[in-house]
């Protein structure tokens, strides 16, 4: 059947089984909302306050759900506003598919009003991406993007359409697409062999998962596997909910604020499993230093990870389940009393403790954890609550927790709590806030009210750039410069002006009280919490430092 450009992108979204769409409209992709319009009620589309606030809405959507997230913005400025979703995106490998419209062919390269070049701008930070100058090619494209976004390591692809395809018409034939997930895996019985070796000969293993882990849905296996090997496991903001929280064999995150048993343990043990991981600067510290006396063992399902950041001695590329699948049988049941002993002395000696007094962003998290059984989605902007959301919320199974960890993006969390929402209808979701980061995104309430989302933003508000604070007192000679807000901004009335509930807690009973209110209403609500601005994220391993170096107030 005959169908416009705009028409063949609204029927390749139903063939991937695309429900919801995130954007913005603008003239150049007006065709497209034109025949979004006929199928309404195949396709919601979220209609966010900013560009960037759709494209993290969809990558939060990704992220919860596993399914490809999708947004749409108009060319020039809508475009370029989606670069920093589409970024944050690529470093946490999400699938995304953005879709934008261009001005006509003929425009191109003329410096026409509201024409840039997306499909260059966003080369280093997507997957793949395309512009779409022919109508006959709209529909293999758009579904190939799909393939990609899904396919092995998931990430963003970006399809740029000129108008004119968007409004010329060509025969487009439906396809049926698997939904299944496009696995690339590339090892065989001598690698498994090769880690069984390693595993053998081991007295003091450590599991360390990331991110991939999330992606792969290896949660049961990895269990399964740190009880067969009787290893500990730690991991990467990334890699939270894969090995539940309250898990006997947990130890932590690792890294630059990882728990003092986590980088302890990692420095000690002689075999490092790392499933899933880049093996990020923030997680190595000094990369020369780090797990020094350990066989290190890496898998993952892309080699260029493999080498780039840590030299290991046996890698394995694939995917985690698939590649956990043909292990764990092969393995004998270890123990390592001593070393497993070891590790619950560390556990005692450092706990991850809240302190005894006064509202902090610890007790804040902890709080939220036990009045919500620890059930609840928790995304988070970007700064020390974001830590504390990762130290003290205990996870319990992937995908629970949404957070931007390559980019560290400000301004991420409310977006992608809103993606988060519309994905998982019936699961409370709550976002985790700076003040500081507040101010980057605070225009996505009027989003949460419009679609009457029971999102609860909570604002850690310490009156400062938390975060940076810290840098500060700790290593620039407390020269705090531009971090100190001190504004008279009234976050309650802001929320009651933009139509949510606005609550406010200068006190744990009032923060209890404020909290109980918020998870008994089906609304918006934002609580203003007020903490002492030189609140900081304990431990901490200083930059460059190794991880064994580890240290917190009482060091201090």
């Amino acid at each position: 059947m005959q169908l416009t450009g705009a028409e063949i992108v609204i029927e390749c979204l139903l063939e991937q089984g695309v429900d919801t769409v995130f954007g913005y409209p603008g003239g150049s992709i007006l065709n497209v909302y034109d025949a979004l319009y006929a199928h309404s009620d195949e396709i919601t589309h979220i209609l966010t306050s900013h560009e960037q606030g759709a494209s993290h809405a969809a990558d939060g959507y990704a992220r919860s759900t596993g399914k490809v997230g999708v947004c749409f913005a108009t060319s020039g400025p809508g475009a370029t506003n989606l670069v920093t979703g589409i970024a944050t995106a690529y470093m946490d490998s999400v699938p995304l598919v953005a879709i934008t419209c261009n001005v006509g062919v003929s425009l191109l390269g003329k410096d026409s009003f509201q024409e840039v070049d997306i499909a260059g701008i966003t080369t280093p930070i997507t997957k793949h991406n395309f512009i779409v100058k022919e109508v006959s090619k709209l529909a293999d494209t758009i579904r190939r993007a799909f393939d990609i976004a899904r396919r092995g390591r998931p990430g963003p692809v970006l399809v740029d359409i000129t108008k004119d395809v968007t409004a010329s018409k060509v025969n487009y034939s439906k396809k049926q697409i698997s939904e299944l997930k496009q696995v690339v895996s590339d090892f065989d019985n001598a690698d498994i062999e090769k880690v069984k070796h390693y595993i053998e000969r081991s007295k003091k293993p450590v599991i360390f998962v990331g991110g991939g882990a999330t992606i792969s849905g290896a949660g049961n296996q990895i269990m399964e596997f740190a009880d067969k090997i009787d290893a500990p496991v730690c991991d990467s903001l990334m890699g939270k909910g894969a090995m539940p929280g309250e898990n006997d064999k947990y130890m932590g995150m690792l890294g630059m604020h990882g728990t003092k048993v986590s980088n302890l343990a990692v420095s000690e043990c002689d075999l490092l499993i790392a499933l899933g991981t880049r093996f990020s600067d923030r997680v190595l510290g000094n990369p020369k230093k780090f797990a020094k006396g350990a066989k290190i063992v890496h898998v993952d399902i892309d080699p260029a990870e493999i080498n780039k950041n840590v030299i290991v001695d046996a890698e394995i590329i694939g995917d985690i389940c698939e590649v956990l699948d043909k292990l764990i049988p092969r393995l004998n049941e270890y123990k390592h009393k001593d070393w497993m002993e070891k590790i619950r002395s560390l556990k005692e000696k450092f706990p991850t403790a809240v302190p005894s007094e006064g509202l902090t962003g610890p007790y804040v998290i902890d709080e939220i954890y036990k009045k919500t059984s620890g059930d609840a989605i928790i995304t988070t902007e970007v700064g020390q609550h974001q830590m504390w959301a990762a130290q003290y919320y205990r996870f319990k199974r992937p995908r629970q927790f949404i957070t931007s960890g390559g980019l560290g993006t400000m301004g991420y969390g409310l977006g992608a709590s809103i993606g988060a929402a519309i994905g998982n209808p019936g699961k409370r979701v709550i976002n985790i806030a700076g003040d500081g980061c507040l101010r980057m995104n605070m225009n996505e309430i009027a989003t949460a009210v419009r679609n009457k989302l029971p999102i609860i933003e909570i604002v850690i508000n310490n009156h400062v750039l938390g975060m940076v604070r810290q840098w500060q007192d700790l290593f620039y000679h407390q020269h705090y410069s531009q971090t100190i807000l001190g504004d008279e901004i009234d976050y309650v009335k802001l929320a009651e002006a933009m139509g949510a509930t606005g609550l406010r807690a200068t006190s744990r009973e009032e923060f209890d009280n404020a909290i109980d209110k918020a998870l008994s209403m089906n609304t918006p609500v934002l609580i203003d919490v007020v903490i002492d601005k030189d609140d900081k994220v304990w431990p901490m391993v200083a930059p460059g430092a190794p991880i064994n170096e580890c240290f917190d107030e009482n060091d201090l």
